[in-house]
């Protein structure tokens, strides 16, 4: 049983031991990011916010001033280990109106509805199954918030590429690799979708509100619509001969329409 709990901490989730003393702490150069963030979310006193990924409770305090005493923070976080400080963190503040639940995203057991969702986990935004699993606890038009990393197209960022690519080796082996847009997934469930950038591009603040039932739909039509023509080129490359990227599933539409036109007039020019 010790070793099931500590599968659900990733490598990096050890550090919290160490700063277990100390309840409060969260690095300074985050703190304007968690302040816009929640800002962001358009909390009025008395709300319910749901903070999945919550760690150490890191964001809590902006929260819990936001929503007042009458109003409710709930922060899912599945590390038993990184739970504890969120936990020591509401003792200490002594915030009755804020609950840590541990769990899974995937699978979490929520209850009510929320007027907003704070997601500051890469961890999360990229696995589509909490995604389904937490949107329908969600009032319509609520805020949503996402914060994670971010592979950065900035010309200095890119220098930190390869480092923020073997950070990610000290996360779950569940959580997909970074990307340049790795807000493409919740980018379904949200509409009128802004993205920030922050530290050289290499990280990520993105918000919208809640799609309408109607906006999921077109959008996951949408999806459908583009696998299925993303398919099709890929066939077509096959049948002309081609070779198909490692990476095709990432690859966009239009390099791999414009590589099966290559391989179209090399054939139309040796006939």
């Amino acid at each position: 049983m010790q070793q099931a709990k500590e599968d659900l901490t990733p490598l990096y989730g050890h550090l919290a031991r160490l700063i277990r003393p100390f309840p409060d702490f969260d690095p300074p150069f985050i703190r304007p990011v968690r302040q816009r963030a929640v800002e962001l979310l358009e909390l009025k006193e008395g709300n319910r916010v749901l903070d999945v990924g919550c760690g150490p409770g890191g964001s809590f305090p902006y929260l819990v001033h936001t929503v007042g005493h009458s109003g409710q923070v709930v922060g899912v976080e599945i590390s038993p280990v990184i739970s504890i400080n969120a936990r020591r963190r509401i003792e200490k503040n002594g915030w009755e109106n804020v609950e840590v639940i541990e769990a899974d995203a995937r699978t979490v057991h929520l209850t009510g509805l929320f007027d907003g969702l704070l997601m500051f986990a890469t961890d999360v935004i990229l696995l589509e199954e909490a995604l389904e699993n937490i949107f329908p606890h969600l009032r319509e038009n609520a805020r949503v918030v996402a914060v994670g990393a971010k592979m950065s197209s900035n010309r200095l960022g890119r220098i930190w590429n390869p480092v923020l690519k073997m950070l990610f080796k000290l996360t779950f082996s569940t959580t997909p690799r970074p990307d340049y847009e790795p807000w493409r997934m919740v980018a379904k469930w949200v509409e009128k979708l802004n993205i920030e950038e922050y530290f050289l591009g290499l990280m990520f603040l993105a918000s919208g509100s809640v799609a309408t039932v109607k906006s999921q739909t077109d959008l996951k039509t949408s999806s459908q619509q583009k696998q299925e023509h993303l398919l099709a080129i890929c066939k077509r490359i096959e049948q002309l001969g081609g070779e198909l990227p490692m990476n095709w599933l990432d690859c966009e539409l239009i390099y791999l329409e414009r590589y099966a036109e290559k391989l179209q007039r090399n054939l139309d020019r040796d006939k």
